[in-house]
């Protein structure tokens, strides 16, 4: 991510309102391409020459916070690797300075000059004088490798993720979020867990609104850990279809602005969309029962993970909401996995949900006995190979209620 020295400067705030000064494509796209290929034709080599080869590069250019800015967006994606020296760097120090001071040359009161002690040291360690240089201080940040460069990156891509950081970037000066949603909400709520954010959701129609505490809010503590985690979630806005957002901005020496996006931006996310099934189980179980209840006989209309329900600092997101022609709807959860620790969150989020009108599936070798589930409020059915469609279609007619 860009440090904040790289976003100020694309910064302009006019009437309380804050936008991002954006670079023009056609005009970097040169810039770009060199970039790239000084990035690829580096591997091999240190983190500090790679800095020193953008520096080289910048030279008198004024715009130099957006070489560098281009530059740290292709230095985040490479693979870096700390070198594997001869000798624990920190042994290494230890066992060389404790012979006091030494200089290149020799006089009366340093009889060993440094490359005389270098060669002791060599020796001694059964190793060359250039091993024990490269090992003297191999635990510095700036001596790690660039051993892989995994994203082909284009120029046009280069330049989309630098726009994308710097709105990303934004965020680090943000009191308090404010986003509404209208679809895509299991992609949101992973990436907000994911990214262990604090947030308050309230229903709205056709969706929900969430507020967040940004890194500048009182109740943050941690606030740089936290101001990283907070701006690294905004691509996750990216995979929804619908969406604003809003955010108080206070940058230091300037007046408060609200920054504004929605998904009309024309930003794009990297992360990745979630599988529209996690498991073939609930897969087969979406193609069956539309095939014999679903919209071909207009009875019953299967959504897949359309409902959120919200339960304090966590949600609980149902694998399918089910609605009848009449208006009646219920929720559908497969519970087909074992794990201990899945099983026992699974169950406090369905007791902390209290909905009648949830039905659980329940794979008998999960071996969940009725007596671990007798004070659920949901119906629970159990299932052999796969989920008995007669017996779904009986409790969804007993459990279906009318939405408000």
């Amino acid at each position: 991510m860009l440090t904040g020295e790289l976003i100020r400067s694309r910064l302009r705030i006019h009437d309380g309102q804050l936008t991002v000064k954006t670079i023009n494509p056609r005009v970097w796209q040169t810039t770009a391409a060199a970039l790239i290929a000084q990035f690829e034709a580096h591997r091999g080599q240190t983190r500090a020459a790679w800095q020193e080869a953008i520096e080289t590069t910048i030279g008198d250019q004024t715009d130099y916070r957006v070489i560098r800015g281009l530059a740290k967006v292709l230095a985040d994606s490479g693979v870096w690797t700390a070198p594997t020296p001869v000798i624990v760097p920190s042994v290494l120090r230890e066992s060389l300075f404790k012979q006091g001071p030494a200089f290149r040359d020799r006089d009366l009161f340093t009889p060993h000059t440094r490359a005389d002690l270098i060669a002791m040291i060599a020796t001694a360690h059964q190793t060359t004088p250039d091993e024990i240089e490269t090992a003297l201080y191999a635990d510095l940040p700036d001596r790690v490798l660039l051993t892989a460069t995994p994203i082909r990156w284009t120029p046009e891509d280069l330049i989309a993720r630098y726009h994308l950081e710097l709105a990303r970037g934004v965020l680090y000066w943000a009191g308090e979020l404010t986003i509404t949603l209208s679809d895509s909400f299991k992609d949101f709520w992973r990436y907000l867990k994911l990214f262990k954010l604090m947030f308050e959701a309230t229903p709205i129609d056709g969706g929900y609104q969430v507020r967040l505490d940004g890194a500048i809010s009182p109740f943050v503590h941690a606030t740089t850990r936290y101001g990283r985690q907070f701006a690294a979630f905004l691509p996750a806005l990216f995979l929804i279809d619908r969406w604003t957002m809003q955010a108080g901005i206070q940058l230091r020496g300037r007046p408060p602005a609200i920054y504004r996006l929605d998904q009309t931006a024309p930003l794009q996310s990297h992360f990745r969309r979630a599988p529209l099934y996690d498991s073939r189980l609930e897969r087969d179980f979406a193609e069956e029962f539309s095939q014999k209840f679903g919209d071909q006989r207009d009875h019953w209309t299967l959504q897949r993970e359309s409902e959120v329900i919200l339960l304090g600092d966590t949600v609980m997101i149902p694998d399918f909401t089910v609605t009848h022609r009449d208006g009646r709807r219920a929720l559908i959860e497969i519970v087909g996995y074992w794990h201990p620790t899945y099983l026992r969150r699974k169950l406090a989020k369905v007791r902390a949900a209290g909905r009648t009108d949830l039905i659980l599936l329940i794979y008998e070798r999960v071996n969940l006995s009725d007596q671990r589930l007798d004070d659920l409020p949901t119906e629970v059915l159990y299932f052999k190979n796969k989920p008995v469609i007669k017996d779904v279609l009986a409790a969804l007619d007993r459990r279906a209620i009318t939405a408000d």
